[in-house]
């Protein structure tokens, strides 16, 4: 069913009536963007999406929990992201419904259940894309409230690069894609060779600047 606002006309050789479309959208929809704009409102009024909350993520992370759907593409994205770029890393896959009326309570009960794994380092919680009602698990403010009481860094992974739920809003940091949430997790190894590359030179020239400084004393 949908939702039609536009211009009604006749074609008066006919008799037919046609209407001339101005805005199109699934029934529900103005109440589902009204209950999410609530919601954002009153946990922002909480001071749940302040910046001062928000914690970095671990440069070396050692252990990173996923939360989301075992059989969807977004975990087979994430965990090839994160075994290419480092081999060492330990993942743990925390299965959770992502859609549906039990996608609150069943990822609500996964983020509980990865919060009492002793060593992880940072948690990513999502699914791939969908539509804005597969998405919705993501806005239920038990969710919500889940991830904001995590004791590691957060990384929402929600849908694509436009989708955006209450659940960006709170987590410690925001990824566009589920694959973008595994590159914000881990450096690559040749990223981390670069880096060290580029700080030995600077070590070279400062110490080469410095031992020049004192023959000059010296003579």
């Amino acid at each position: 069913e949908i939702l039609v606002r536009g211009k009604i006309t006749v074609y008066e050789p006919r008799g037919n009536y046609q209407i001339f479309c101005e805005l199109m959208e699934p029934v529900g929809a103005g109440a589902m963007q009204l209950a999410f704009e609530k919601l954002k409102a009153k946990l922002q009024a909480e001071g749940l999406f302040d910046s001062a909350r928000k914690r970095a993520l671990p440069s070396f992370p050692s252990h990173v929990a996923v939360v989301t759907s075992p059989t969807g593409a977004a975990v087979r994205d994430i965990i090839n992201v994160l075994q290419r770029r480092y081999k060492g890393l330990q993942i743990t896959v925390v299965p959770a419904v992502v859609q549906g009326d039990q996608a609150p309570a069943s990822i609500v009960s996964a983020i509980q259940k990865a919060l009492k794994i002793p060593n992880i380092d940072v948690m990513i919680i999502g699914r791939g894309g969908g539509s804005a009602e597969d998405l919705w698990a993501f806005n239920d403010e038990s969710v919500v409230r889940a991830i904001a009481t995590s004791r590691v860094p957060t990384i929402s992974a929600v849908g694509h690069e436009v989708d955006f739920t209450i659940s960006d809003f709170v987590a410690d940091l925001r990824a566009p894609t589920p694959s973008a949430a595994a590159e914000l997790v881990v450096k690559s190894v040749e990223e981390l060779k670069e880096r060290l590359r580029l700080t030995l030179a600077q070590l070279t020239k400062v110490k080469s600047h410095q031992l020049q400084m004192l023959k000059r004393r010296v003579l």
